[in-house]
């Protein structure tokens, strides 16, 4: 590496503390999405749709916006992004296991379908990208009212195929609103490859919209990160949305509901196994001169004891109590 790619999280504007942050949420979402692999392999949860391959996407998008202001409206697979705004492993696992105390729907919600309102994480839900116009609505609001916070949205490949990313798309590039699309473009929408979906870049359908498009290295962590807080940027100067593509793979089947070696082959998840972003981000932090393998070691030990401590609690936690299964379904006199 040069000098210039040894500086580069100081060149963008991060100090040493803050990349090592990005990377323990990226190794930290990693080893809580193998866990939840196991305990579904295991028979302790359900389902699990996991997100290993997408965490740099997911990590540099948080740290480029504002986790005190922004309004997030993450897809199914975003585990690093929720867990860099703040959601915490024991809150995930109370989603996992279905339990009364889970933050994002009191047990009621597959999970993966993020929601906390503390945090600004925008309900979501099973149907794809219906999040999208939802972001736009955020982000219309912003405007309304003058607020200056931006909307942030992610989706898979397969739904910028949807009406609702066209819908959402033409409404925030007519009134210029202050709103950042992010396609983590992993390759595969379920089991249909891209060039299968898709005749051109996804980022190139921004033309006709008329707002920028960006395609980035969805595996590198700080190119994320640059180009999100420049759409954030441009959206609080007023000039509009931004697209994103971000470019990565799903190393993982899409569920555990999954046999992804029925429409792909071990040698082609092989070869970009060999392009992980973590390892990769790892080895730019070593070279910096700012982190060590025996630092690696003591970091994958506390997170792995973190995540036990996190699963016990979300196993021995109290299932939601039958008598509230109409809760937030039918309205009454209290409301409830």
């Amino acid at each position: 590496m040069s000098i210039g790619q040894l500086t580069k999280h100081k060149q963008l504007g991060l100090s040493d503390t803050q990349a090592l942050d990005m990377y323990r949420f990226m190794l930290l979402a990693r080893k809580y999405d193998e866990r939840a692999l196991l305990l579904q392999r295991a028979g302790k949860i359900n389902f699990h749709v996991s997100g290993i391959g997408q965490e740099a996407a997911q990590v540099g998008a948080a740290f480029a916006l504002d986790r005190n202001r922004d309004y997030f409206l993450p897809y199914y697979r975003d585990y690093a992004f929720v867990l860099s705004v703040g959601m915490t492993p024991k809150e995930l696992m109370l989603s996992l296991f279905a339990k009364a105390g889970d933050p994002n729907s009191a047990g009621r919600q597959m999970p993966g379908h993020f929601s906390h309102r503390k945090l600004r994480i925008v309900t979501g839900s099973s149907p794809v990208t219906t999040q999208v116009p939802h972001a736009v609505g955020f982000a219309l609001a912003a405007k309304m009212k003058g607020e200056p916070f931006v909307s942030f949205v992610t989706f898979g490949d397969g739904s910028s195929n949807q009406g609702d990313f066209h819908e959402g798309c033409n409404f925030a590039g007519v009134h210029k609103l202050p709103v950042i699309f992010m396609c983590e473009n992993n390759q595969y929408a379920i089991s249909v490859p891209l060039h299968k979906q898709v005749a051109a870049s996804i980022a190139d359908r921004a033309i006709g919209y008329g707002f920028p498009g960006v395609k980035v290295d969805g595996n590198d962590v700080l190119e994320v990160f640059r180009v999100v807080k420049e759409a954030r940027e441009r959206a609080m100067r007023g000039e509009g949305p931004t697209l994103i593509e971000a470019v990565t793979y799903r190393l993982s089947p899409h569920s555990t509901s999954d046999n992804d070696l029925a429409y792909r082959t071990k040698e082609e998840i092989d070869m970009h196994r060999g392009k992980d972003s973590i390892p990769r981000y790892k080895s730019y932090l070593i070279e910096c001169g700012i982190w060590s393998e025996e630092e690696d070691a003591n970091l994958v030990a506390q997170l792995t004891a973190e995540l036990k401590e996190a699963t016990e609690y979300g196993d021995k936690a109290p299932f939601p109590d039958p008598e509230h299964l109409h809760r937030h379904v039918y309205a009454d006199e209290e409301g409830e």
